[in-house]
């Protein structure tokens, strides 16, 4: 079993977070002994400034500050978030209206965040709705909510407005170039629930020019002549265009997916799946999933996203982007390692974030996990150390251990009741 050894990884420095050594260490630097890369090497990487600053084969590297024992583990660039709900996260089991006081936010915000680093996730994309009675409390409550979180998780807020177009779209607009002033890193919603959709993007890109900020957008994809028009606005516009959960896609006739999936790669929209589920951005109109292959085939960049956390949308929801990559795997016939790119590299790319390689030189987002390999990783994912900025945030350790058994002592698997 590749989980079953009992003993987590030690740090010389303490629990997660602490990166301090002994006295008279660099308390910035941190060695990473015995990791095991996904080309099969065993080695040593040394952080510092929160950035990778060396690798080299295990033994090496002198340790000058605290030192993490990553003996059994594979050491990858850390998943990223690009599609959460952390304003409505936790709520499935509310009794009645769910609460959105600034606090109760702030709260979830703070708490989904957390468990989505847990799983590895160390930069986490929230859409956060902004209008109708809440007016602009939520956006308040999720920036309040980063600011604490600064230095565990990069968390990032997309303004999601209901209506942008007529009288009643007109306090939505003024309410979206507000959020971009709070601090809203994004600009979005759902065209789709707007009485004149191609109007409220043209909305959603005009604030987005006048603030230089991106724009991710809730779809569901189902209609050609709807997408081939955002095309035709977004192509070529920077910072870029995120669009999701494209589930509709699949239900069109063969020859209109691939004319409208030829169309997103031409305008360099990359489009955000779901593997996990639903998310509540979207109006759904049949369920599955973005066809994903048919997508990447066309020249579409794809990322994959956790969408609801446990609300009404996905009162089961799990926020991990392993297990969107093992789904992705599992379900769509990609490669274990594409899989696991959709949920770190191609989401960190949607999200305008540095590329990250396990190599000296880039920042030092990464995960550890218990396996030697990317499929055995996704299959068995349960043990993982998160490192944000160059130090443990987050630590789970799994524990699995069998009856005494002659089996159990056959196999040499860990069995209960051992000193």
């Amino acid at each position: 079993m590749s989980d079953s050894q009992p003993q987590p990884p030690r740090s010389s420095g303490g629990g997660p977070g602490n990166s301090d050594g002994p006295p008279g260490t660099d308390s910035t630097t941190l060695l990473l002994c015995s990791a095991r890369l996904t080309d099969g090497r065993t080695v040593d990487v040394r952080l510092s400034g929160g950035r990778i600053e060396a690798v080299g084969t295990a033994g090496s590297l002198p340790a000058v500050g605290a030192r993490v024992d990553l003996g059994g583990h594979l050491l990858l660039p850390a998943p990223a978030e690009p599609h959460a709900h952390s304003d409505t996260a936790l709520t499935a089991d509310v009794g009645g209206p769910v609460p959105y006081r600034t606090e109760d936010v702030q709260r979830r915000t703070t708490e989904a965040v957390l468990l989505q680093l847990g799983h590895g996730a160390t930069a986490v994309r929230s859409h956060v709705r902004i209008g109708d009675v809440q007016g602009l409390r939520s956006m308040e409550a999720v920036l309040q909510a980063r600011r604490s979180l600064r230095g565990l998780a990069d968390l990032t807020a997309v303004a999601v407005p209901r209506l942008l177009t007529g009288l009643a779209g007109a306090d939505g607009l003024s309410m979206l170039r507000d959020a971009v002033k709070m601090g809203a890193g994004a600009v979005g919603g759902c065209p789709d629930l707007d009485p004149d959709p191609a109007g409220y993007t043209e909305a959603v890109l005009e604030v987005a020019a006048e603030h230089g900020c991106p724009v991710d957008l809730h779809t569901e994809g189902d209609d050609p002549a709807r997408l081939a028009r955002l095309a035709a606005m977004v192509g070529g516009l920077r910072p870029g265009v995120t669009i999701g959960p494209c589930a509709g896609l699949s239900r069109l006739p063969l020859d209109a997916a691939k004319r409208a999936a030829g169309q997103l790669a031409a305008a360099g929209v990359t489009v955000v799946c779901l593997p996990q589920g639903d998310c509540a951005g979207v109006e759904r109109r049949g369920g599955g999933a973005a066809p994903v292959r048919l997508l990447r085939a066309a020249g579409v960049r794809v990322a994959a996203g956790s969408g609801a956390l446990r609300d009404v949308a996905n009162p089961v929801g799990r926020g991990d982007p392993l297990e969107a990559a093992y789904l992705l795997a599992s379900q769509s016939g990609m490669r274990a390692s594409d899989a696991y790119g959709t949920v770190s590299s191609a989401a960190r790319e949607a999200m305008g974030l540095p590329e990250v390689r396990v190599e000296a030189g880039f920042p030092a987002e990464l995960v550890a996990v218990r396996g030697e390999r990317i499929a055995g990783v996704l299959s068995l994912a349960y043990s993982r150390v998160v490192i944000h900025r160059g130090r443990v945030v987050a630590r789970t350790s799994a524990v699995r251990e069998y009856c005494d058994s002659a089996a159990a002592v056959a196999l040499g698997l860990p069995r209960q009741g051992r000193g």
